[in-house]
């Protein structure tokens, strides 16, 4: 047999009982959180999928899709569970009392939660970055693509898939859209106008169409059936008017996608898709961009929730008298109502424009890491 890993070597008999301990009531309690947030999931969505007319098959991938926007969410709540409990029953059958007695440091016992706090930040970001935006986007094509199938028993391909009054004002390339109907199906936009504005946003002219869609390959969008119109800015008078059977113009390089996001909750949405949608709308100056934010930059800080996370635990497992540990895993529940008390409070004062929404998105980490300075200080 080779040499053992250098991070093996580092470790005592209490390091690998204490990850040993831990990691499996890590595991246990993220196959728990798991479930049950898989069963309210589908007790969200059940009644959409058989509507659609979702079978067995349809119900599996559509799970199998949607499990993986489940991690990021629970590992907080794990994290902390698990922390609590494996201390607790340390500090409860006198293991963590007897190692400080032989001249263990505190800092040194609690290392390999520390360092496993670390790699669960780095776990935290490849999730929220990769992970979780391709479950969530996956999961919800699913549905669509159920709902298209449905709809199409019945309905011709303009209707499937059908959003109504669609608005986007692209003030970077000064045009306005709006839209009587977009087919998701049909990729396809019905009743078209858009109007090309001057850097004083006055109308300068004008394209109105039955039918156009975006030329992926080609990178623009064609219009079919319509007319380009011209304006005079100062007057508002119809200078020209040209009819058109298909026309294709490479300057329209708004992403339809895009369009389709607004107006969705922030909670729905990818981070692929909350940054397309702040750009766009911090571009804009809207106010609407600012819950869209708070998440957004919010499932930035949430990187560092799994060493707050252990910042807490650790003082409210190992201090007090020795009672039962699954009382300190209660204790996780009190912290969670909190920490969503603070996430509130962030979206509150974001959306009067006290602070920005940079600043919005840390105020709860900031809260907890308080709170976690407080518990180590009566600790000591």
């Amino acid at each position: 047999m080779g040499p053992r890993p250098a991070f093996l070597a580092a470790l005592n008999t209490f390091d690998r009982h204490l990850l040993r301990e831990w990691l499996t009531m890590l595991g246990l309690t993220l196959a728990l959180m798991c479930g049950l947030l898989l069963v309210q999931v589908m007790f969200d969505d059940f009644r959409d999928l058989r509507d659609a007319g979702a079978r067995v098959g349809d119900l599996a991938v559509y799970t199998l899709a949607a499990i993986p926007s489940f991690l990021a969410l629970t590992l907080p709540i794990v994290l902390l569970a698990s922390t609590l409990f494996v201390l607790g029953n340390l500090h409860k059958n006198n293991e963590l009392a007897a190692m400080r007695a032989a001249g263990v440091g505190f800092g040194r016992l609690m290392a390999p939660i520390w360092v496993a706090g670390a790699l669960c930040c780095a776990l935290s970001w490849w999730l929220n970055a990769s992970i979780v935006p391709r479950s969530v986007e996956r999961s919800r094509l699913i549905m669509e693509g159920l709902q298209f199938r449905k709809q199409a028993q019945t309905a011709p391909l303009e209707r499937i898939g059908a959003v109504n009054s669609v608005g986007f004002d692209n003030p970077d390339g000064r045009r306005m859209w709006f839209i009587n109907r977009y087919s998701k199906a049909a990729r396809t936009a019905y009743g078209v106008y858009v109007s090309l504005l001057d850097v004083r946003r006055r109308e300068t002219g004008r394209v109105v169409a039955k039918e156009a869609w975006f030329d992926a390959g080609r990178l623009g969008w064609v219009f079919e059936e319509g007319r380009e119109m011209g304006f005079d800015p100062e007057t508002g008078i119809n200078t020209s008017s040209t009819p058109f059977a298909e026309k294709f113009f490479p300057q329209f390089r708004e992403d339809p996608q895009l369009m389709m996001l607004i107006d969705r909750r922030p909670i729905d949405l990818s981070f692929n898709e909350l940054r397309q949608l702040v750009d766009y709308l911090s571009l804009e100056n809207n106010s609407k961009s600012i819950p869209y934010a708070v998440r957004y930059y919010g499932l930035i800080a949430d990187v560092l929730v799994p060493l707050i996370v252990i910042a807490i635990a650790i003082p409210f497992a190992v201090s007090g008298v020795r009672v039962n540990p699954a009382v300190g895993v209660s204790k996780s529940i009190g912290l969670f109502i909190l920490y969503y008390a603070l996430l509130q409070a962030a979206v509150f004062v974001a959306t009067r424009q006290i602070v920005g929404p940079e600043v919005a998105a840390w105020l709860p980490n900031i809260g907890m890491i308080g709170l976690a300075a407080v518990l180590f200080y009566r600790l000591r």
